[in-house]
């Protein structure tokens, strides 16, 4: 019997179908005619029926602004729609690949490979392993919250005529139901008036949390057991080795809009869904276990904790009592519900934290187990025992952070108020004044006063004043890990334990709160990074301070602000360096090393396939902790679909499992010297080209005149400025519109410029390119980097950049244009001959959608260009030109 009943092309057919429907009814016949006409052009230039794209672009031109609405609304609403059928052909990928097991990175394999292990060294694997996708609130979502959720919609109708046999009304009424979302999608305004606010984007990464990844939790657990257990003889443990994080809500750096208050009703809204989906669960489950208690007598370990909710539960006790006689189980669920519905309430009873809702389900547990219920346990005890584990009592735990600048300046300022002249000192002598403030019993300064401060050191002191009361209310697992964004010397990190220590938050050396997590993301802290945290593991302070947090230390690393200093191909080699340089430190000073990749969904902001990524680290950077941010329209992507959540789940797991493993045997890296010494050499001469680049005059201008950089800046994307001071400079613009702008106009030059430079000079010097072609098959390293770039190139079209670059003046498109074409052909044709592909990408299906997605988005590039050349538009043309935005987004699958 076949798993499904579609395929991609009848998708793609039959919603592609529909949306000319909708528009000829919600617009006219002639605007359907119209699409038809500039669909049928593009298609024509594609598959090579017309030597010229002229004939399009004079249609384009021709358009009123009445029919330019028309038609970018149209191809944006059928790149909604066909990325639900490529979502919807991904499931079936994995559920026919499930079938026949045949999936790649998938938990069978790893547990495969663990099988190949000696049992200690499973185990120790088991152990050390724990992945924490942080989920960040950064704008690179072009669509509305409201657009989201008719596509949900429509792609759970699309998997109900894919996965059940319907008769012939009922396919009736599911297209029916699919029309009626089409038009109000095609009805809804696309683009949002005004920007979403920091607690709209809490909700939305609440959304996956609460909705998709709540529910897929335990059956990852439960894939990977039934795979350890075929493949290892003994009965292994399986502890907890998932855990979510955000920053929505609690993520100030460079956004004035998350106060305290923000931050508080995030943690409240969280744990009130955790504590929902608790109770709802505990209920489900009462409605299974109602045993006889004749029958089925609970161990004394049952009665004995059943005993003491009876006494910390009098009165709900005596209600139990009646209502479920001689059902204790059922006794037992009702009295965890009522103290699940007690937490965080001024009633006593309710559980102190989430250890206490476990204990409580173990023992539930092992009494069915004892009565010979083990598959009750398996279907419904041993899932919400996962969920507790992976979810706790707060859904996600907050990261705070915040700019450097602002908590040296709260520090000085803070310092200066008790004659302390902080700003004058030296780094060293700041250090020292910071230790010692530290560790003395009474505290400095008062971080509850805030009269006659700076607006910055007001925030600052807010913030830390509320830390302490957040981690009283909702418990410290809730909100424990503060980043420091642009970190570049020991003082930054230190100023942080400082505030935490004054606000009550550490209280060394018995006890630290918090996580103070150093991001380095500029060249200069990269490369310092063994001075920064050498220099702080051996602080009496903050040596103190990672004891007490069990000797375990987070260090996050900057993607896109690397990126975008230094280039492709640079920042990717200085990262991986780094994180070697970062293990070795950490190693020497006995300190766990848990490295927080602060990734980007785009391949120029550190993106890509992350399982690829997690393989490719190297092994002395390993430890088994790993976090890493998942942000923008990747959380659509991984995490809106039940069944791709699951398999994103599972990659992440697998990765991180295996790459455990091989470093416990192998803890060494096995690249060859001189491919190492050949990779440092490209990056210096990749990094001189890219600099050169941007620093030639007259590049930033041709950047704002060639790409629609303007426009992205007003999209309402976030809640955050597109600017770090508002001047039009690259070092100031935040990597997001950055990458996104070079997309919009398909020169992704973020991710490939300076590699055909940095290739090129290696071949004609020592190199040869046949060592090139045996690293890319023997090194995940260049493996991963080189298929990376190759994604980014295949993004890329020069033909449709040279529209753009039209935009520029004569003398700047003269200057800049030929030399990104002449980087980008250089680069597909090294790429091929070091891969031996025939395609600069690696995957076929990737091809094959870049062929499907071309010709409908070519049209949404010529008419965005035909706006920006206008030099007075409509308000009517403003909107469709942010229209085009969001299609080409939409069509690219890719933002920033």
């Amino acid at each position: 019997m076949p798993l499904h009943e579609r395929d991609v092309r009848q998708d793609v057919r039959e919603l592609g179908e529909l949306v000319g429907d909708v528009l000829e009814a919600q617009a006219s016949t002639a605007a359907f005619e119209t699409v038809e006409d500039v669909r049928e052009r593009a298609i024509g230039y594609r598959r090579g029926d017309v030597d010229s794209r002229e004939r399009l672009v004079e249609t384009i031109k021709a358009l009123d602004p009445e029919r330019a609405s028309d038609v970018a609304r149209a191809f944006t609403t059928y790149f909604e729609l066909v990325n639900l059928a490529e979502e919807r052909e991904r499931v079936r990928t994995v559920r026919r690949s499930r079938q026949t097991d045949e999936l790649e990175d998938s938990l069978p394999a790893a547990a495969d490979e663990l099988g190949n292990a000696d049992v200690d060294v499973v185990e120790q694997t088991l152990a050390d392993v724990l992945v924490e996708p942080t989920f960040t609130a950064h704008p690179t979502e072009a669509r509305r919250k409201t657009v989201k959720a008719k596509l949900r919609s429509i792609a759970e109708h699309v998997e109900t005529l894919d996965e059940r046999s319907l008769t012939d009304l009922e396919d009736a009424r599911v297209w029916r139901d699919i029309e009626a979302e089409v038009t109000s999608l095609w009805q809804t305004p696309q683009v949002r008036e005004g920007p979403p606010t920091p607690d709209d984007e809490a909700r939305n990464v609440q959304w996956y949390l609460q909705n998709t990844l709540f529910d897929v939790v335990g059956d990852v657990y439960d894939t990977l057991e039934r795979e350890l257990d075929e493949s290892i003889v003994e009965d292994l443990d399986v502890p907890k080795l998932l855990e979510f994080r955000s920053w929505a809500g609690s993520d100030r750096d460079g956004n004035p809009y998350v106060t305290p208050e923000v931050t508080e009703r995030t943690l409240e809204r969280q744990r009130s869904v955790a504590l929902e989906r608790y109770r709802n669960r505990l209920k489900a489950l009462s409605g299974v276990v109602s045993q006889d208690g004749d029958r089925c007598p609970p161990t004394d370990g049952f009665e004995a904790g059943l005993a003491a909710d009876r006494e910390r539960l009098p009165g709900v006790a005596t209600e139990t009592e009646e209502r479920y006689p001689g059902e204790p189980y059922r006794k037992k669920l009702k009295l965890m519900r009522e103290r699940v519905d007690r937490v965080g309430d001024v009633r006593p009873g309710g559980y102190e934290d989430a250890s206490e809702l476990i204990e409580d389900l173990e023992t539930l547990a092992e009494s069915l187990r004892a009565n010979g219920a083990e598959s009750i346990v398996d279907a419904h005890v041993k899932p919400l025992v996962r969920e507790v584990e992976t979810f706790g009592l707060t859904l996600a735990g907050l990261d705070l952070r915040d700019h450097q600048e602002n908590h040296t300046e709260a520090v000085g300022e803070a310092l200066a108020r008790e004659g302390i002249e902080y700003d004058a000192m030296s780094e060293d002598e700041r250090v020292d004044a910071l230790t010692d403030a530290i560790l003395q019993d009474e505290p400095v300064v008062d971080v509850t006063d805030t009269d006659g401060v700076s607006e910055t050191t007001e925030r600052v002191l807010r913030r830390f004043d509320a830390f302490a009361d957040w981690q009283r209310e909702y418990g410290a697992d809730a909100i424990d890990t503060y980043a420091i964004s642009m970190t570049e010397r020991p003082s930054h990190v230190l100023e942080v334990l400082f505030l935490a220590d004054q606000a009550g938050v550490v209280s060394l050396p018995a006890y630290s709160g918090v996580d103070v997590v150093p991001l380095l993301e500029t060249e200069s802290a990269l490369e310092n990074a063994r001075d920064i945290m050498g220099t702080l593991f051996e602080n009496e302070a903050y040596g103190a301070a990672i004891e007490a947090r069990g000797n375990v230390q987070e260090v996050m690393l900057g993607y896109s602000d690397s990126n975008k200093e230094n280039g492709f191909l640079a920042a990717n080699w200085r990262l991986h360096e780094n994180q070697r340089r970062i293990a070795h430190v950490c190693d020497d000073h006995d300190v766990t090393l848990r490295l927080f990749h602060g990734r980007g969904g785009s391949i120029s902001r550190g993106g890509g396939p992350i399982g690829a990524a997690l393989l490719a680290r190297p092994s002395d950077a390993v430890s088994g902790m790993v976090k890493f941010t998942e942000q923008g329209e990747v959380l659509a992507e991984r995490y809106a679909n039940p069944q791709v959540a699951e398999r994103s789940l599972e990659q992440l797991l697998s990765a991180q499992l295996r790459s455990r493993k091989r470093a416990i045997e192998q803890p060494e890296p096995q690249a060859a010297d001189d491919w190492e010494d050949a990779m440092a050499g490209m990056a210096d001469v990749a990094r001189d080209e890219y600099r050169d680049l941007l620093e030639t005059d007259g590049f930033v201008s041709y950047f704002e005149q060639a790409t629609p950089i303007t426009v992205i800046e007003d999209l309402n994307l976030g809640s955050r400025p597109a600017s770090r001071t508002g001047e039009r400079k690259v070092e100031d613009l935040r990597a997001i519109p950055w990458v996104f702008s070079w997309t919009q106009s398909r020169c992704v030059l973020p991710g490939w410029y300076g590699l055909a430079t940095a290739l090129d000079e290696y071949l004609e010097g020592e190199g040869d390119l046949g060592t090139l072609q045996e690293m890319y098959d023997s090194w995940p390293v260049f493996t991963t980097l080189l298929d990376n770039a190759a994604v980014a190139l295949a993004r890329t079209d020069m033909e449709i950049a040279g529209y753009y670059a039209e935009l520029a003046t004569p003398a700047l498109r003269e200057r800049f244009f030929p030399r990104l074409e002449g980087e980008y052909e250089r680069a597909c044709e090294l790429v091929t001959e070091i891969t031996g592909r025939d395609t600069v990408y690696k995957r076929e299906w990737f091809g094959e959608s870049l062929s499907r997605r071309n010709p409908y988005v070519d049209p949404l590039h010529l008419l965005q260009v035909d706006l920006l050349d206008q030099t007075h538009r409509t308000p009517a043309e403003e909107r469709t030109l942010r229209l085009t935005v969001k299609g080409i987004a939409a069509g690219m699958k890719n933002t920033g």
